[in-house]
């Protein structure tokens, strides 16, 4: 790269306040005004026509034009001399073969060449166009910003002093001066999308580009490829059905042959209560009966049909009396209804305890019939359909999952730590011998297929939509 210098065309053309003594080279002054004035813009069609008419004034050029890079093709952006930029005329169609002529090449390019040039040879056939006449010269240097091509200028002089390599080298040096700023004014105005693209193209290395690329590639697969839905909750198992052995009657605790956990055979003994005031009552009803009927024979003897009636009703009364009794201390003996197996009521340390009539004192429930209560959250429910199958996990068997089918659905919801959740009743086709009732563990039912991003981001879009709607109305 030259050393900045002051070509004889600059010390004719720069104005009296650029020869002021600040300690640098002209060119360098030239290249702060240029660098000043730029910054001074407020938008990049400005700050284009800002520099084509400063360079025109400093460098002593009769005009001046500013081309830049865009979507692969070359646009006229600015002319010194106020030129239409979008006007299809012959001179605007021979200025942007020049500037593209000089952009194709990436470096600069001047007509005519120096005598005894010895350089690289450039194509200059679109630069000769420009200067028909004898004695003209035209000069094109590219705008370069951190290696990546900005655009093009160039530069037209009449009949004066023709462009040398020290001028051309000023004129390379002061577009690198300037184009840094023009790219900060035109990715100012780009849509940020474009911006991001442009950092993404020249900042990050091709192999990186490529990586982020199928990142992104493999991300929007992940997002828009289908998944089953699975939607469920705490899950616990019941028996199929439970039946409850309560207090026929007030009275005391008096033995307990069962507890929860145990199996038990249909009719077999539980629990007995204490029957000593029952015995006595049964002696007594006993007793009176067997008075009732002596005299009823007597009366029967005598053929006194009056004692003989009431006798007889006194017989039936003790009677019914001495059945009740006989049914309060059948029913004093709870037994099991059917074969299963205890699943609440531990009385073994309530043994003499009192206890009331309706007092729930043992739950069973067959050991052969189960059901699942999945709880579902309030937000699932409406996917939930009768029939649909799923998994259950158990925590005690975690490394097995049953199937389960949806068979009720409980039309009313409960709370339950904070949160409202319907009971979803489901079947088990499979019943593996090692299951109890009152296990727990996590069920998921099966409620069809959506692409993962909505399924991840259902909830939150859902939540959204909920509170700008109670927000907006």
């Amino acid at each position: 790269m030259h050393a900045l210098t002051r070509p004889a065309a600059l010390a004719r053309s720069a104005p009296p306040a650029a020869a002021l003594d600040t300690g640098l080279p002209a060119a360098g002054r030239t290249a702060l005004a240029l660098q000043a004035a730029l910054l001074g813009c407020s938008n990049f069609d400005e700050g284009a026509r800002v520099a084509v008419r400063e360079l025109a004034l400093r460098l002593g050029f009769e005009r001046v034009s500013m081309a830049l890079a865009r979507e692969s093709t070359l646009q006229l952006v600015a002319v010194s001399d106020g030129s239409a930029t979008d006007a299809a005329t012959p001179v605007r169609s021979a200025l942007l073969a020049a500037l593209g002529e000089t952009f194709d090449q990436q470096a600069g390019v001047v007509w005519p060449e120096p005598r005894g040039h010895t350089g690289v040879p450039r194509i200059t056939r679109a630069h000769r166009v420009l200067a028909p006449s004898r004695g003209d010269s035209v000069a094109g240097v590219p705008l370069v910003v951190q290696g990546a091509l900005l655009g093009a200028l160039c530069c037209e002089r009449r009949g004066g002093v023709p462009v040398d390599p020290d001028e051309l080298a000023t004129l390379e040096q002061l577009a690198t001066c300037i184009a840094p700023v023009l790219a900060l004014l035109r990715d100012r105005e780009r849509p940020w999308y474009q911006r991001l693209q442009a950092v993404a193209t020249t900042r990050v290395a091709p192999w990186r580009r490529m990586s982020l690329m199928g990142a992104a590639v493999l991300a929007l697969l992940v997002l828009v490829w289908p998944a089953d839905v699975h939607l469920g909750g705490q899950a616990r198992l019941e028996g199929a059905v439970q039946r409850v052995l309560a207090v026929p009657a007030d009275g005391f605790v008096q033995q307990v042959h069962a507890r929860p956990g145990d199996s038990v055979r249909a009719g077999q003994v539980l629990v007995e209560l204490a029957d000593q005031d029952l015995q006595l009552e049964r002696q007594r009803w006993q007793s009176q009966l067997a008075q009732h009927q002596d005299a009823w024979a007597t009366a029967n003897a005598r053929a006194d049909r009056a004692q003989l009636v009431q006798n007889q009703s006194r017989i039936d009364e003790a009677q019914a009396q001495l059945d009740l009794v006989e049914a309060r201390l059948q029913r004093g003996r709870l037994v099991a209804p059917f074969d299963g197996l205890v699943v609440q009521g531990d009385l073994s340390q309530q043994l003499g305890a009192p206890v009331h009539q309706g007092d729930a004192l043992m739950t069973l429930a067959p050991g052969d019939r189960f059901r699942v209560i999945v709880e579902v959250d309030e937000r699932d429910i409406a996917q939930v359909r009768i029939g649909q199958t799923g998994t259950l996990a158990l925590t005690a068997l975690p490394w097995q999952t049953l199937p389960l089918r949806v068979a009720r659905i409980s039309p009313v919801a409960k709370a339950v730590e904070g949160r409202n959740v319907f009971e979803v009743e489901a079947a088990l086709p499979e019943r593996p011998a090692d299951l109890r009732p009152g296990l727990q563990g996590h069920a998921q039912i099966d409620a069809g297929r959506a692409a993962n991003g909505w399924r991840w981001t259902r909830r939150l879009v859902e939540s959204a939509r909920l509170a700008l709607w109670a927000w907006w109305g």
